[in-house]
């Protein structure tokens, strides 16, 4: 706690000694003997410093007369109060303000809330951004069948965005080794062909029911995680993943959009993704020089448009052209608009979805993560108007609490064994 010390000083001190002027008395600016000035403990300026400030808290009294001193003379600088003087001690008056405690309180406050009104606004851009570009990807993909071409639009976007932040230095600009590249080259092909593989779904399926299949992402963490990290996982954990596997499979059978080619799709991203966050614990753990998340995911961004391109030009050829698009007679401005919409809204949601990770635990992000999929299940089945049975409706549900149950429980850590 922080105090404000207020020091009063007699007006009349015994040690003061006027001096009296001429009959013409004129004032004459007083003169400093020395610039290099101490303060003693009480804050009382030496002797050897006389300062004109008019803020000075010393004050002293002058009486004009009219002796015979010459007109040029000038006030002789009065003399330091002994600090061992025992009456001198007595002529300051000492008073200390305390700062209240409700202000330091009140700072606390008005920063948590600062934060937690960012957090939130935080939540809702991912929301809305995943919102977005579900809705978007999935018309542009019904009117245009090319989803490897469609992936490489998007990290293009991505790419643009990442290398326009790095020049105007919005974001750092990382140093990156060869060796780090390496490191970072599995990651960045695997989450090529996790967002690859999800719109290989959504061009097949309905958005609602490829996010269904997503809801089962648990299932591939704790296989991988048990089998390349030896993390067993609890009985607790265990127990989570049946009603995500039972709701999957109610809803599959129950969906009327299903084709084999986008459930697939759907679980071949699933895997994909999840060996991602396997590689990443696997490969960067206790790395020096590591990065954070932000800067890793913008370099895997530039580095999956620089993998994908030259496979979508071998696999699909250059499809997105002008002229392509009007002999199929699909409208150029509409298609290249959604397009960019899409691209936009899909770098912006994982963006944000990284800001958030740095600001909460991930057992958080992971809650946060299944009320935006039943977020983006809605929002869809609202849009597109897809038909949804109440057994396909329970199954998706049940799924969905199983995703819920899963991050809850996964933060129990499993009882030490005695010995």
């Amino acid at each position: 706690m922080q105090s404000a010390a207020a020091f009063t000083v007699s007006p009349s001190l015994p040690l003061l000694k006027p001096r009296k002027f001429s009959t013409n008395p004129r004032f004459e600016p007083i003169v400093c003997n020395s610039l290099s000035s101490k303060r003693n403990d009480l804050g009382v300026v030496s002797s050897n410093v006389i300062s004109s400030s008019p803020s000075l808290p010393l004050r002293r009294s002058w009486n004009l007369s009219s002796s015979s001193s010459s007109s040029s003379s000038m006030f002789r600088p009065w003399a330091a109060v002994p600090l061992n003087d025992p009456e001198a001690k007595n002529r300051f008056e000492v008073r200390a303000t305390a700062v209240p405690e409700s202000v330091g309180g009140e700072e606390e406050k008005s920063s948590s809330l600062t934060k937690t009104l960012q957090l939130g606004l935080l939540f809702g851009l991912w929301y809305l951004f995943n919102i977005y570009f579900n809705i978007y990807n999935k018309q542009v993909l019904k009117a245009f069948h090319y989803p490897v071409t469609i992936t490489v639009i998007q990290f293009a976007v991505g790419t643009v965005l990442v290398l326009f932040m790095w020049a105007l230095n919005l974001y750092k600009r990382p140093k990156i080794s060869g060796a780090q590249l390496v490191a970072i080259l599995p990651l960045a092909v695997v989450h090529t062909l996790g967002n690859l593989f999800t719109n290989m779904s959504l061009g097949k399926v309905a958005v609602s029911f490829t996010h269904t299949i997503k809801a089962s992402e648990p299932f591939f963490s704790v296989i991988l995680s048990a089998m390349f990290l030896g993390e067993l996982p609890t009985p607790w954990v265990v127990g989570s993943l049946v009603p995500i596997v039972g709701g999957v499979a109610l809803a599959s059978v129950t969906e009327a959009s299903f084709n084999w080619a986008g459930f697939w799709s759907a679980m071949a991203s699933n895997l994909t993704n999840q060996s991602r966050n396997v590689l990443s614990k696997k490969v960067m753990v206790n790395k020096e020089g590591s990065l954070d998340n932000i800067t890793l995911f913008s370099i895997i961004t530039v580095m999956s448009f620089i993998l994908l391109a030259p496979a979508a030009v071998f696999m699909e050829g250059v499809k997105f052209t002008p002229a392509h698009l009007t002999s199929a007679g699909l409208n150029v401005k509409e298609l290249y608009i959604r397009s960019l919409i899409a691209a936009l809204c899909f770098h912006a949601y994982q963006q944000v979805s990284y800001m958030i990770l740095q600001r909460v635990s991930p057992v958080t992000h992971s809650v946060g993560n299944c009320v935006k999929r039943v977020v983006v299940i809605v929002s869809s089945v609202l849009v597109f108007k897809t038909a949804v049975t109440p057994i396909n409706a329970l199954g998706t549900g049940i799924a969905l609490a199983g995703v819920f149950l899963y991050s809850r429980v996964k933060r129990i850590k499993p009882k030490a064994k005695t010995a």
